[in-house]
């Protein structure tokens, strides 16, 4: 059974989602409910709408993030989502969560969501969260338990912790589907490989250079 500690931040992470609903950034749902048909083979922007008749509760339900997920890797992250294509209740509703787990010194490195703004809520530890703009401005705070970030769609953005012991915070989103851009995954892990030309002259760099950086993006 989930300790009073657990449920008092599962309901402050529910109600803070609760409160982005309102503006969502998909489009207006036509329908009470669209449960995700994730076998469908019809090709969507989304997905297409089970059957009424089979639609089922545990279809507007998920564990998803209830539990913490290892951070044994590089970046010493886990990031937990729940999306519709883990969470078919959530089509069509235009909002989705994801639960991040940073041990000390970990990083979320820069990445962005295309199709989504961000609001960051600390459940545990202290976490910076920073964001950049188009003009090269950066915004950053340190974002401690019960307080809030938001960061605007489609903008790079990271989150370290730089407390003493483990961080988590939930990032909801005013999309299903925000999806996810990490540049250095992007430019040094892509398949077919990015041409080397354009990696040397982008980052400045001759082709060793640009070797040794690609090989620490191998299996990613």
């Amino acid at each position: 059974m989930a300790s009073a500690a657990h449920r008092s931040l599962m309901l402050r992470a529910l109600l803070v989602a609760a409160a982005i609903a309102g503006a969502l950034s998909d489009p207006t749902p036509l329908q009470d409910i669209c449960v995700a048909d994730l076998q469908a083979t019809t090709l969507l922007d989304g997905f297409a709408c089970k059957p009424q008749t089979a639609v089922v509760d545990d279809d507007f339900f998920s564990r998803a993030i209830a539990s913490a997920a290892s951070t044994n890797n590089p970046f010493r992250v886990n990031s937990t989502r729940a999306t519709v294509a883990t969470f078919p209740g959530l089509n069509t509703l235009g909002v989705s969560i994801t639960r991040v787990d940073l041990a000390p010194g970990g990083l979320n490195p820069p990445h962005s969501h295309p199709r989504a703004s961000e609001l960051v809520m600390v459940l545990k530890g202290e976490v910076m969260v920073g964001f950049t703009t188009g003009a090269n401005r950066l915004f950053s705070k340190v974002v401690r338990e019960n307080e809030l970030f938001v960061v605007p769609r489609g903008l790079q953005h990271f989150q370290l912790n730089n407390g003493t012991g483990d961080a988590v915070f939930i990032a909801m989103f005013d999309a299903q589907s925000p999806g996810v851009v990490t540049p250095t995954f992007a430019m040094f892990s892509t398949k077919p490989a990015m041409p080397m030309e354009v990696l040397t002259k982008t980052f400045l760099m001759g082709e060793d250079e640009v070797t040794a950086m690609k090989s620490k993006f191998i299996g990613f």
